[in-house]
């Protein structure tokens, strides 16, 4: 993962990934103040996308609360 000045004078991440399909992907984050948050925002992601069981609570809760939002609020419109 790297971390790149852009040429208005803010950060920017790009690097590449295997998603959980065993699909390539490339993703790249612009308009980030500084180099620390750009790196900081890629591992949140790769957290997020690969399969690994090293993420943290914290991330772990935020796929949760969205998993579970989602599913919430499908079965409500069912119920309409």
């Amino acid at each position: 993962m790297a971390a790149f000045k852009d040429k208005n004078g803010t950060w920017f991440t790009s690097f590449r990934y295997i998603n959980w399909q065993g699909e390539k992907k490339q993703k790249v984050k612009r308009g980030f103040t500084t180099r620390k948050e750009s790196l900081e925002w890629g591992r949140e992601f790769l957290q997020k996308k690969t399969a690994d069981l090293t993420m943290t609570f914290s991330a772990f809760w935020d796929i949760y609360k969205f998993l579970w939002s989602n599913i919430v609020m499908t079965n409500c419109l069912i119920m309409l």
